[in-house]
């Protein structure tokens, strides 16, 4: 009883181990590799498969992305100036049994080829370039890694440059170079800033001159208007005058006129001769006083006073 006890237990536990060695679990984000007897056999897509103990043996491999970090190494340009770099690389597993069986360390296989193709790329740049052509540099290294990754079944999916240190002297020269070309453009923009100024306020004067003369243009005309109309309403009373009167008082002051050795010329020589005439008989003469006719209000006579007689002998005389 003892010994067959034994022995089953023996034999149970035998085959609880060869269960427990048999059963695989592979995780959603990996692939098994099965190899029998040290050669390939098949490949264990997720879930949980049953393996031949002792015979066959099982590689998981990860089919997510990774990330490697290139470490610094310092490179010479093309204008010969040292500048230090590291990057990331960003790959994933698309074939694993080429990623297992065709490169014995695909990680550091990538590593050592960022190095040598960084040296190459940046060696072909100037510093400037270098400082200003991440991208470029970024696509460069990106596809020359993918062209050699591809037959181990890696897929370089990005690159992505981290930094590039050039020495301290040349970064205090290109710090003093970023300075200068910052007050550059604000001297420059000061100066267009002024101009700017300059025409508006050259553009205002100008506008400003342009309105007061139309304001002068327009007073100027609404001056002569305005004597216009007073011309007008002067020669509409001079109509509505006594002929008669205006006759008597251009003669009185002709005197006046002549005392400045003026040429007097009569505005009306027809008219001024009938009354010279007229005049001349009133003088040899003597005229009777006629009736005074009764004056409207508001109204003068329009016939000659005593008076105005008299003004005129003594001015024929």
């Amino acid at each position: 009883m003892g010994f067959a006890t034994v022995a089953l237990v023996v034999i149970g536990g035998f085959l609880l181990l060869l269960l427990l060695l048999g059963v695989k679990v592979i995780r959603p984000y990996q692939k098994g590799l099965v190899e029998r007897l040290g050669k390939f056999n098949r490949i264990l897509d997720p879930g949980i498969h049953f393996i031949i103990p002792f015979m066959e043996r099982v590689k998981k491999v990860d089919m997510r992305e990774h990330v490697i970090d290139v470490p610094p190494q310092e490179v010479i340009c093309k204008d010969n100036v040292v500048v230090t770099v590291d990057a990331v690389v960003y790959y994933q597993i698309l074939d694993p049994v080429k990623a297992v069986y065709n490169v014995s360390n695909f990680l550091m296989a990538i590593i050592k080829l960022a190095q040598t193709n960084l040296r190459a790329i940046i060696g072909e740049m100037e510093l400037d370039e270098t400082l200003s052509g991440r991208d470029i540099i970024n696509a460069r290294l990106r596809e020359e890694l993918d062209k050699i990754t591809d037959r181990w079944g890696v897929k370089i999916t990005r690159v992505e440059i981290q930094r590039i240190d050039p020495p301290k002297d040349i970064q205090e020269a290109m710090a003093k170079q970023m300075t200068a070309e910052r007050e550059k453009r604000a001297m420059i923009l000061l100066a267009e800033g002024k101009k700017e100024a300059a025409i508006r306020e050259a553009e205002g004067q100008k506008q400003a001159a342009i309105l007061k003369a139309e304001g002068e243009k327009q007073r100027q005309i609404l001056i002569a208007e305005g004597q216009a109309q007073a011309i007008k309403k002067v020669l509409e009373a001079l109509k509505m005058a006594d002929e008669k009167y205006l006759t008597l008082q251009y003669i009185e002051k002709l005197p006046d006129l002549a005392k400045y050795g003026n040429l007097i010329v009569p505005y009306d020589t027809e008219a001024l001769i009938g009354l010279l005439r007229v005049l001349q008989k009133v003088k040899d003469t003597p005229l009777p006083k006629p009736p005074e006719p009764p004056k409207e209000e508001g109204k003068e006579s329009s016939e000659l006073k005593d008076e105005d007689v008299e003004k005129l002998k003594n001015l024929m005389e």
